[in-house]
């Protein structure tokens, strides 16, 4: 019994931590720019198909350095697509209605399927854990893999940087005033412009960065940015839509339900977690955390 409930708070876990990786990014984007990313789990997916192409020349003995290189090329390729995104699309339309930048994010993401399809093709592709992240820990009956639990740690740590960069230093206050009003922020002489961009490149380095460290939780296909998209974007609403600690949160309590459903309601994937998504809504639209500014 006690094997059982440790299996699924850490099944619970490893989904949480897992889908706050690539909920991160689009969560600060949507808080300081105000805008619904849709293709946020596209430059995911590139990014770890990326950093599989990177650690495709270590054959399949991968040494944990040589993991963390591969997210961080990832993450900073990534980074660098998002410059040309905020300076083709998110700066052109900055001045439109939400819906067609909505539309602008979902053609992005059929882009990035395509891009995806012509490199690297429609076959499915996997890449092993580090060697060092290859064994398990037993802990009352229950298995827990190595590579899961840095998952988890991965997802902790950043959600920590995040948090202490955004309500404790000056450049997250800044970041907080121009999501409030961005205005405001320009009278006083802070650079509007130049912030919206680094928080674009950011939110695109942690999609990459997320698609690095999670490239051998799962295998790589075309399919993986729909997956990965609906989740985030679950976690996002549910959190409070722009913060960061309501999506930490949120993606605990949906790994909870995601973990419970798999276990007592194997036969119906994903019925809990769109109900749960629904029953939110209903009783608290604006989430759990919701706040108006990004923290």
């Amino acid at each position: 019994m006690a094997g059982d409930l440790i299996t699924i708070l850490f099944n619970a876990m490893i989904w949480a931590m897992a889908t706050f990786l690539v909920a991160s990014g689009l969560t600060l984007v949507f808080g300081i720019l105000h805008v619904l990313n849709f293709s946020h789990g596209g430059f995911f997916m590139i990014g770890g198909y990326v950093a599989y192409t990177v650690l495709s020349m270590f054959g399949a003995d991968i040494p944990l350095w040589a993991y963390l290189v591969a997210a961080i090329v990832a993450s900073v390729a990534m980074g660098g697509t998002g410059v040309a995104v905020d300076t083709l699309v998110f700066r052109r339309l900055k001045s439109v209605d939400g819906v067609y930048v909505l539309i602008a994010t979902y053609a992005l993401l059929l882009v990035c399927d395509g891009v995806v399809k012509l490199i690297w093709g429609l076959n499915y592709l996997s890449v092993s854990p580090p060697r060092e992240l290859l064994d398990v820990i037993f802990l009352g009956g229950a298995i827990l893999p190595t590579f899961s639990i840095f998952v988890i740690l991965s997802g902790v740590v950043v959600f920590l940087v995040l948090d202490y960069v955004l309500n404790r230093t000056s450049a997250g206050r800044i970041l907080q005033v121009i999501a409030i009003d961005p205005w405001m922020a320009g009278v006083v002489g802070i650079n509007v412009s130049s912030v919206y961009r680094w928080t674009v490149i950011t939110g695109f380095a942690l999609a990459g960065l997320a698609g690095g460290l999670l490239v051998a939780n799962q295998s790589l296909s075309p399919d993986l940015a729909g997956i990965f998209i609906l989740q985030a974007f679950g976690v996002v609403i549910v959190g409070g839509m722009g913060s960061v600690r309501g999506a930490f949160v949120a993606s605990i309590f949906l790994g909870l339900v995601e973990a419970l459903s798999a276990t007592y309601l194997p036969n119906y994937p994903g019925v809990l977690f769109f109900a749960t998504i629904a029953l939110v809504l209903i009783v608290r639209p604006e989430g759990l955390l919701s706040r108006q500014a990004t923290t």
